[in-house]
């Protein structure tokens, strides 16, 4: 006579279950971790960070009458590369009251290939001094490309002023959070997926436990086969 599996102890298979469940439950463990940890990352760099802000000058390029056509939108692309060099950058350096290495990394050109606009952005910590930096390189544009305006037949027009900028380009304090959230939770997943997994134990075998027969039992199928 064996003892089934029906007849084991329901407290041992309890305990079994409860095991697996937690187990599954902390495997998962780095995914909540790392994307708090994330969080709070963005949130600190939001805050520890100054905000940023940024003001753009627009210039626009205009070729005279007898001027070959498509003249003001390459000269507005050749204007652009040189809003950035060095002759410009010392120009400006002056009316931004930044020195020009300083001056070089704050400020940024943009054209684009389907209408002759100079876009000139300045950046910087303060608002008003964005505005500053983007209007004195933008004044130098326009004076290095006027000067020489008779022999190119082209010239540059203000299009609009740089004013202090009201709202940071920089990220705030949500928006760092949101993006630490995604990274942190990415890494957590990739852990979880990577980490190599437990191997559940295996389950002990069944003993089998023999009773022996009543003694009376015994004598009675003896005499049933004699």
């Amino acid at each position: 006579m064996t003892d089934s599996p029906e007849q084991e102890p329901t407290a041992p298979r309890e305990k079994r279950r409860f095991r697996t469940r937690i187990a599954a439950v902390l495997r998962w463990w780095p995914l909540p971790v790392c994307a708090f940890t994330g969080a709070a990352a963005g949130v600190a760099y939001a805050v520890a960070v100054p905000p940023e802000y940024a003001a753009t000058n627009h210039v626009v390029a205009v070729a005279a009458k007898d001027a070959p056509p498509g003249a003001a939108l390459g000269f507005a692309q050749a204007y652009g590369r040189l809003a950035t060099g060095d002759s410009t950058i010392a120009y400006a350096r002056v009316a931004a009251g930044l020195p020009a290495r300083v001056l070089r990394t704050r400020v940024r050109a943009e054209t684009s290939p389907d209408s002759p606009m100079i876009a000139i952005t300045g950046t910087s910590r303060r608002p008003a001094e964005a505005a500053d930096i983007a209007n004195a390189v933008a004044d130098a544009v326009f004076v290095s490309a006027n000067q020489v305006a008779k022999s190119t037949g082209v010239q540059l027009v203000g299009f609009s002023q740089a004013i202090p900028p009201r709202e940071p380009v920089s990220a705030g304090p949500r928006l760092a959070a949101a993006v630490g959230l995604s990274a942190g939770g990415l890494i957590g997943g990739l852990i979880v997926l990577v980490r190599p997994r437990r191997r559940p134990r295996p389950a002990p075998p069944a003993v089998s436990v023999s009773v022996p027969a009543p003694a009376g039992a015994a004598d009675a199928v003896e005499r049933e086969r004699a």
